[in-house]
């Protein structure tokens, strides 16, 4: 989950890393450190925390090299402290180099190196790369960097996303990637590297994005490409996002501005692809696979975090409108399950980045078997974008903010749209068709409405600031949406939260209920809600606050509870995607109120690209 940056070029490499890696500190910022070329000696300069840290540092330096390597860190193996940080170096403190990733086997090559005589300075299993090629430099003497960096990686069990610099070549980056992303951007004479697009998309619109497996030898005058030891074509892709979509604008955070972008978010994700005139949704992304989704008879569905949430929503909806099985599963745990599929069975991969690690694992045991496999991405060219048979995006732009926001809004009306078209392909009427895709379209002025709340919210949130335990409950729809209102307060806000079905309540949960617990119920006037009205009383008779998210105009519940946020009402399967803005809004307040920081939750990144 790291974030990497790299050049080579005319420029001066610092401040076009630091320019790169301050876009990437969504990935981790535990440390940071860069390590320049400079007049053929390599100069690193490493600090804990954010960035701002580093820059001090490099204040009172001069550093004017022209190549370099950046890194910033979301600590896996090692604690957080400054011989942790990357780069990090061999013995011989010539080779260095940026890691994402996890090596799986490092305690054993460890101590194998250790019984060589190598000496290491970190807790990670970062710094056994460096100490790798340095042993195949050593063993191999005049070798070039590349051979050593190939051989090296032959030892490796893991997962890797690599840029090296050494002393004995200073003319040169090398890049190796394994299950973790790498990006490289072309210029004039001069190369960017990063893990993310985003950190390079104001230098340059092309990119090559680096294979599994392959090894990369960039210097000012090219970048070559090898895959076992062969020369290798590379695709050029255009980045279609620009630098505007990356800035905060006039908001204090990303989260903030990921709120109230959501108008326009959904707007782009259903933009062309509403067909009234057909009541039927147009999903160019798998016009190709249409013939195969019309036979499929069972669709699972597989993401990690927000996105399952998404997933389990699309389990309610998939299965009522489109007459499909249909099961939503969390790719850490479905990775290591053996389920009965065969060739009726589909699977649909949710990852806003489309790099998520386990969800990424279970699409390439999906592909040995030969099965159907479709993606939900945000990401444009990322690996599940790539890898899966066919796809969608969410076209909702870059989302910084590491609790998402946008990007789950956008995944549950993609998820709609889907359901339409599978449910016109077997016997979802155009009428019923017609009435979703119509309230779909109305959706963005909707959401505005709620928008215009948020100082109540910020009230709201302000009310309940000294409460250190929420209970959200909802039904049906409602459900995944109690478990999404809770992980986004418990994760920018560090307070617990729990996400629960209203008709459990009586199964244990209830016993945790008294003055000091407040629950929000999420109690929309749809076909469950007299059901929820009476697990609301349940809640009131045993002393608990009650917040309700509630369709406008229902004064009924205002007399229940203790505080009600109103939402327009819309037909049911979409109301969910307005209730939970709200309840993004209340923990985005709670966490500012708290003077904590939503855009860098503590020990969390935005991209979770390791296992």
């Amino acid at each position: 989950m790291c974030g990497i940056a790299g050049y080579i070029g005319k420029r001066n490499a610092v401040k076009v890393i630091l320019a790169g890696l301050k876009k990437l500190q969504y990935r981790g910022y535990d440390s940071v450190g860069i390590s320049i070329m400079d007049e053929g000696k390599v100069k690193t300069i490493k600090a804990v925390g954010k960035i701002s840290n580093l820059e001090k540092k490099l204040i009172r330096l001069n550093l004017k090299g022209n190549l370099g390597i950046g890194h910033t860190r979301w600590a896996t193996c090692g604690k957080v402290n400054l011989a942790n940080a990357h780069p990090q170096s061999d013995c011989s403190r010539k080779i260095f180099l940026v890691h994402n990733g996890i090596v799986e086997n490092y305690l054993e090559l460890k101590r194998k190196l250790e019984k060589l005589g190598h000496q290491f300075s970190s807790q990670t299993d970062t710094e056994v790369l460096a100490h790798l090629i340095e042993e195949e430099l050593i063993k191999n003497p005049g070798i070039k960097l590349e051979k050593a960096t190939e051989l090296a990686l032959q030892r490796v069990i893991g997962t890797y996303a690599l840029v090296i610099i050494s002393e004995y070549q200073p003319d040169k980056l090398i890049v190796a990637t394994c299950s973790s992303p790498l990006v490289i951007g072309l210029g004039k004479k001069e190369y960017f590297v990063a893990s993310d697009p985003l950190a390079i998309v104001s230098r340059t619109k092309k990119v090559i994005y680096l294979k599994d497996g392959h090894i990369g030898v960039i210097t000012p005058y090219g970048c070559q490409i090898y895959f076992k030891k062969k020369l290798v074509k590379q695709d050029i892709h255009s980045l279609d996002f620009d630098e505007l979509k990356v800035s905060k604008k006039q908001f204090p955070y990303f989260m903030a501005k990921e709120i109230f972008e959501q108008p326009v978010s959904i707007e782009n994700s259903i933009t062309g692809r509403i067909d009234l005139k057909n009541c039927n949704s147009k999903l160019g992304g798998i016009e190709d696979v249409l013939d195969k989704l019309a036979k499929i008879e069972q669709l699972i569905i597989i993401g990690c975090g927000s996105a399952y949430l998404a997933g389990l929503f699309g389990e309610y909806f998939l299965e009522e409108y489109s007459n499909i099985s249909c099961h939503s599963y969390l790719a850490s745990e479905f990775r290591y399950r053996n389920p009965v599929l065969n060739q009726n069975t589909a699977f649909l991969f949710i990852s806003q980045s489309g790099e998520t690690a386990d969800t990424l694992a279970v699409l390439r045991e999906v592909k040995k078997k030969n099965i159907l496999s479709l993606g939900i991405v945000n990401v444009v060219g990322s690996s599940i974008a790539r890898e899966t048979d066919a796809g969608i995006y969410n076209h909702c732009g870059p989302e910084i903010g590491v609790a998402s926001t946008k990007a789950f809004t956008s995944q549950l009306t993609i998820l709609i749209l889907l359901g339409i078209l599978l449910g016109r392909q077997r016997k979802l009427s155009k009428k019923i068709a017609c009435r979703i895709l119509t309230e779909l379209k109305n959706l963005p002025g909707l959401i505005k409405q709620v928008l215009q709340q948020s100082s109540y919210l910020k009230r709201l949130a302000k009310k309940y600031l000294k409460y250190d335990n929420f209970l959200f409950i909802g039904r049906k729809y409602n459900y995944p949406i109690a478990m999404e209102g809770a992980l986004k307060l418990k994760e920018i806000s560090y307070v617990h939260a729990e996400g629960y079905p209203s008709g459990e309540m009586k199964h244990g949960p209830i016993a945790m209920i008294d003055k000091g617990f407040p629950t929000v119920a999420i109690c929309p006037k749809d076909s469950v809600y007299s059901k929820t009205i009476s697990n609301i009383l349940e809640i009131k008779t045993r002393s608990g606050k009650v917040i309700a998210v509630a369709t406008k105009g229902d004064r009924k519940i205002k007399k229940i509870v203790d505080d009600v946020i109103y939402v327009p009402k819309i037909f049911e399967p979409i109301q969910p995607i307005l209730e939970v803005i709200p309840l993004q809004l209340f923990a985005y307040y709670f966490s500012v109120l708290k003077g904590l920081d939503p855009d860098k939750p503590r020990n969390l990144a935005k991209s979770v690209t390791v296992e």
